[in-house]
């Protein structure tokens, strides 16, 4: 079996599962770690990620010397939400220096072709020059809206509509940034969160959209965007923090791709902070569920459940890690360029059951 070597790039939620599934892979070598927290410096890898045995791979900052290793493959989990332009800026040095990257860290970047136009050159220069491949991906955006609809599609004569609802909890999400800034959670009904500046939806989600449009040969009239939130009665204590009575506790948006007139591509998100908030709005029979709803010939429903009523937050963190550590093989394996889940074969675990034994 062919083994790769991979730099885990940042080790917060995400980054920390993917770092030990690496670690654990014997198709994968963990060549090396990136980190931000000063603390974690000089940190053995087991040590961050819950290992029982020294890697010998120490975390570092310096760029420049995880680079020059030259590892097979980078994946990349570092926040993105408020540094997009850096991340590219990253991914645009590794794929230069030849260096494949899997990432979780820029949604837009699952439909390449709608991602924005001035980085997607940028990118594709970059992959040009190393002879890389760079590939994003998660769980949604990256597989519930957009791969698994497809796959789902496969069983249709006609689609009228297709609809992907996210109805989770975000009070086990630990990300304070992406929970009170970015969807505006504990903030004030009045405060305009960034979800709700034009065009931030369809920065992330339009991607997905598209990508359906696409590979279903259908033309978007437009993309647009909705935004609903509620605000709490009570005060509410968060793995990101504290919501305070009166301030935002559940949202509701989504993103919408228009085609003859009809709202025909839809990805709805329904996020609460306490099961009981906004009882109108769409619920499932339990918390941490993905629901697809094609209408149709035939019409179909499907739901993708995480975990269990009490761990589906971690478990949808670790399915959103291994959709880019899975990849890694197939990535570096592909023909130089911006790749997708639809221009890769099916990314399958390799030794998956091997390691459960």
């Amino acid at each position: 079996m062919q083994r790769y070597r991979v730099v885990q790039w940042s080790t917060g939620g995400a980054g920390r599962l993917a770092l030990r599934a690496i670690a654990a892979r014997p198709d994968l070598e963990l060549a090396g770690v990136w980190v931000h927290d000063a603390a974690k410096l000089g940190r053995d890898a087991a040590d961050l990620c819950g290992l029982p045995q020294p890697t010998g791979v120490r975390a570092t900052h310096d760029a420049s010397a995880l680079i020059a290793l030259a590892p097979d493959c980078v994946c990349y989990t570092a926040v993105g939400e408020s540094r997009p332009k850096e991340c590219v800026d990253d991914f645009c040095r590794m794929l230069a220096a030849g260096i494949n990257v899997v990432t979780t860290s820029v949604p837009g970047l699952v439909h390449p072709a709608a991602y924005d136009a001035k980085a997607r050159a940028r990118l594709e220069e970059a992959c040009a020059a190393g002879g890389a491949t760079l590939y994003a991906s998660g769980l949604e955006p990256g597989f519930a809206g957009d791969q698994l609809v497809l796959t789902l599609a496969t069983l249709t004569h006609r689609i009228r509509s297709v609809r992907t609802q996210e109805i989770f909890s975000y009070a086990g999400y630990p990300v304070a940034f992406t929970m009170f800034e970015v969807f505006g959670f504990g903030k004030p009904p009045e405060h305009r969160c960034i979800m709700q500046l034009p065009g931030i939806q369809t920065s992330s989600w339009g991607p997905p959209v598209r990508m359906v449009a696409d590979r279903l040969g259908v033309k978007l009239d437009a993309i647009r965007e909705t935004y609903e939130k509620r605000v709490t009665p009570r005060r509410l204590e968060v793995a990101a923090g504290v919501i305070e009575a009166g301030t935002v506790g559940a949202v509701r948006f989504e993103t919408i791709g228009v085609v003859d007139g009809r709202d025909a591509i839809v990805i709805e998100h329904v996020n609460r902070m306490a099961d009981d908030l906004a009882p109108e709005w769409p619920t499932a029979a339990r918390d941490g569920t993905y629901r697809i709803l094609f209408e149709g010939e035939p019409s179909l429903t499907c739901e993708l459940q995480l975990g269990t009523p009490t761990d589906f937050t971690a478990q949808g963190m670790l399915a959103t890690a291994m959709r880019v550590v899975n990849a890694i093989p197939y990535v570096c394996e592909a023909q130089p360029g911006i790749t997708s889940s639809a221009g890769l074969p099916p990314t399958l675990p390799r030794a998956a059951f091997a390691e459960a034994n």
